[in-house]
């Protein structure tokens, strides 16, 4: 787990903080800071915390979007990891864990329902306003920050891509002008084999320039033991190395950095979800699962070696120069990363699903932005950007030959791929013997396995122009309006090669191609409307419409008929086939963009002389044309229905006294989806399965999303000898989700809750010791669950830590 730096000495509220009132908060435009407000004799005003949502640096108090911030400090005090960490304590947004994939991120039910890299991501992530890319590259460790911003809804005017769910930006910590050295270094001991190092400081290499150098390591033993092997999984190594130059004068700034990390980790675990009704019939067919008395435990055979491990290379240029009317600022970034994934699926001792991606690319992204200065009522920014992508990715789907053979051919009274393939050749010498057609005999392959492999190559670029104006009517309202041009191009090429299994390319694409390749583009033009409302320094309001779009892309796993647009699927069943080219009249199959149209509500207030604050927001919003993963006859992405959703946010920050501060953040969200009967199985029947009408599901709500979920801390600071006493308890937790598109009433994760406690002695000689026991009740519970409905049974993924007792030491300089 993530180490942690030293808190100010004096009483602050670090997350969702409260600002000071806005009579004394100086708008700047180059950077954003973080001050603390010191106590003078009563009780404290709450920690001022300055954001870039706006294309300013201005008090997040005052900024009309829903928007959690957090410092460096806080993140490191609760031992945040990695950037989908942030997630703990954001209202609104769910989907935590492990690996190094972003589609179960949801932000307010919103989600990336495509594990291929033929789309894009839903929830954006930005590091020092820069795109971090897609599945494989995106999670990086939390280090050496600044700060982190959560923005909920549709982002179309902050960066330079698309986020239409919404957007988790960071800022690493920048090297600081004034010659302080600036830095600290601590180690974070703890039981399951945790050490945890991290440091940085700052130098000065003249007046106007200074650079710093960051370092992480983290390292932890497995938490889940696989019966099968005796091993325990989920643990990692990975370290990651900074270096950050900043460059300033009284008009030009330029911050420059460059990143490395390599991570080594082990991929999902799985484990069968033994309430299921239908696995007494999948064991019947295929043998007993015998899973673990202990519910984090599995049993798998793991065919390929666990692995999520990346290595990643990430630069980044920042220059901004003070017209006095106006700042130009540029930003530019290039991305490399090598990325290789294996997960066994099937959560049974038996293969019947192996998944293996290897992918690595290269991202170039630049930024060129104008924003006004000064006092004017008239303010605006103005924008344009580019990407180029370049992806080679190779996913290797692996399942047993007898046990495909066993599962499908239970329908036709056999259970092995002998005798299914007989069946079948004795189908159409009898019914259609004209045809000609051989099926078999069955010969094994050389291992008894179905190997798939597709190969894609991906080239994807786009550019974007945004535009956004702020007008001040009088000195209580003002009125936003921005409009953003998209566009993407996509070229995607596919090859699926002919395994040497006479299955063919059964199971995850459904067909065997040579090479086939398709480019094609799509753009959307996405405006924005602000109302705020400022009664004086203390209170804010305001109203906002925002619509939001991802651009269409293509089925890494499907291809369709050229003319038609039907799918392609072959299948063995008739007869031996060849793969198949462009020729044949068939391409890469494509779906279409998804829109959001989002309205939102919002206040944000600072009561009792500074020591209190509250942030609400209620959105209504349409979500149309969903892209979605179904499986038929192969592994599919396609659009459907639409998605009716409202909810409310909200956080209350309270620093009581000088020596308390308490923080509570929470959420509620109700949707509705229709027109999903694609990928409906059903209603519950009496057994609690689908019941086959495709119609069951209308109206039912996004079943990965909980109705509630939310978090708090309650942190303690007491002067103590040479230093401060200060302790913490914290908690998340999250009402039930899951069930599938059909509600199945077995199927749900229950509601869930987890505590933390933190006590620990900073001294006034620059150093810190802090024990902490996280998941302290020893809950459990899962990153996702899967109702399938195929020959993989229905499965549980992801078991959290046990609880776990460490201790972190600490060592600044300044």
């Amino acid at each position: 787990m993530k180490t942690k730096p030293r808190a100010s000495a004096h009483h602050s509220s670090e997350i969702q903080p409260v600002i000071v009132p806005r009579k004394r908060f100086a708008r700047s435009v180059s950077t954003a800071v973080i001050a603390s407000v010191a106590s003078t004799g009563m009780a404290q005003e709450i920690e001022e915390i300055t954001v870039t949502a706006t294309k300013r640096a201005e008090n997040i108090q005052d900024v009309p979007l829903a928007i959690t911030a957090m410092t460096g400090n806080f993140i490191r005090e609760v031992n945040l990891d990695d950037v989908k960490d942030l997630v703990t304590f954001t209202p609104g947004v769910t989907g935590n864990s492990t690996d190094a994939f972003i589609d179960g991120i949801s932000i307010r039910g919103i989600r990336t329902q495509d594990f291929g890299v033929g789309g894009d991501p839903s929830a954006a992530f930005f590091k020092n306003n820069l795109y971090e890319g897609r599945n494989g590259a995106v999670v990086t460790s939390l280090y050496d920050l600044e700060r982190a911003e959560v923005l909920r809804g549709p982002q179309g005017f902050l960066f330079g891509r698309n986020a239409i769910g919404g957007a988790f930006s960071v800022h690493t910590k920048r090297p600081n002008l004034d010659g302080a050295r600036d830095g600290f270094v601590e180690v974070d001991v703890g039981d399951i084999g945790r050490l945890a190092l991290e440091g940085g400081f700052t130098a000065g290499l003249s007046e106007n320039a200074a650079i710093r150098i960051a370092g992480y390591h983290s390292q932890e033993d497995g938490h889940v033991r696989n019966a099968f092997d005796g091993k325990d999984y989920l643990g990692h190594e990975k370290s990651a190395l900074r270096v950050s130059g900043l460059y300033g004068n009284d008009r030009l700034e330029v911050f420059g950095t460059a990143e490395y990390e390599d991570m080594d980790r082990d991929g999902s675990k799985y484990r069968t979800d033994l309430r299921s009704p239908r696995l007494a019939d999948w064991e019947a067919l295929l043998g007993p699962v015998n899973m673990p008395a202990d519910r984090r435990d599995i049993n798998s055979d793991l065919f390929l070696p666990s692995a999520d491990d990346a290595q990643i290379l990430t630069l980044g240029l920042h220059v901004d120069y003070d017209f006095d009317a106006m700042t130009l600022s540029w930003s530019s970034g290039y991305k490399d990363h090598d990325y290789l994934y294996t997960e066994d699926y099937d959560s049974t001792p038996r293969n019947v699903g192996v998944y293996r991606q290897e992918q690595s690319g290269d991202y170039f992204q630049t930024e060129l932005r104008l924003t006004s200065t000064g006092d004017s009522a008239l303010s605006w920014y103005a924008g344009v950007s580019m990407y180029q992508e370049d992806l080679d990715y190779q996913v290797t789907s692996i399942l047993e030959e007898e046990a495909i053979c066993a599962y499908y051919g239970y329908y036709y009274g056999v259970d092995n791929c002998t005798d299914y393939f007989q069946y079948l050749q004795d189908y159409w010498d009898y019914y259609y013997p004209s045809y000609g057609i051989v099926v078999g005999p069955f010969m094994p392959s050389s291992n008894g396995q179905m190997t798939e492999d597709t190969f894609i190559r991906g080239k994807f670029s786009g550019w974007a122009a945004y535009v956004d104006l702020t007008y001040a009517i009088n000195e209580q309202w003002d009125v936003s309006v921005g409009v953003r041009y998209t566009y993407d191009e996509k070229e995607f090429f596919t090859r699926t090669p002919k395994p040497e299994s006479m299955l063919l390319s059964y199971f995850l694409p459904g067909y065997m191609t040579t090479g086939l390749r398709d480019k094609n583009d799509w753009d959307g033009t996405t405006p924005r409307v602000i109302l705020r409302y400022t009664p004086n320094d203390d209170h804010m309001l305001f109203a906002s419409y925002t619509e939001g779009f991802k651009s269409g892309g293509y089925g890494t796993f499907s291809i369709e008929d050229a003319v038609t647009g039907v799918a392609v699927f072959q299948y063995w069943g008739e007869g031996d086939q060849d793969p198949l080219s462009p020729a044949d009249g068939v391409v890469p199959a494509q779906f279409d963009p998804e829109d959001v149209k989002s309205y939102e509500v919002g206040y944000k207030g600072v009561f009792n002389d500074g020591t209190m604050q509250l942030n609400l927001t209620a959105f209504v919003f349409d979500y149309t044309d969903l892209q979605v993963n179904y499986f038929d006859q192969g592994a599919k992405v396609g659009n459907v229905g639409d998605v009716d959703g409202q909810g409310v946010e909200g956080t209350f920050n309270w620093s009581i006294g000088d020596n308390w501060d308490f923080v509570v953040s929470a959420g509620w969200l109700d949707t509705e989806a229709f027109g999903v009967q694609l990928i409906c199985g059903g209603a519950p029947d009496a057994n609690g399965l689908p019941d086959g009408d495709p119609e069951g599901c209308e109206g039912n709500k996004l079943n990965w999303a909980p109705d509630f979920m939310g978090s708090a801390v309650l942190r303690a600071n007491y002067p103590m000898g040479n230093g401060t006493f200060k302790g913490a308890i914290e908690t998340f937790w999250e009402s039930e989700r899951g069930g599938g598109y059909e509600q199945l009433p077995w199927a749900p994760l229950p509601s869930s809750q987890e505590w933390a406690l933190r006590l620990g002695y900073e001294s006034d000689n620059n150093w810190n010791l802090t024990a902490y026991v996280e998941n302290l009740t020893d809950e459990l519970n899962y990153a996702g669950a899967q109702v399938n409905g195929g020959i993989t049974p229905d499965w549980l993924v992801g078991p959290n830590r046990p609880r776990t007792v460490g201790v972190r030491f600490g060592y600044y300089f300044e």
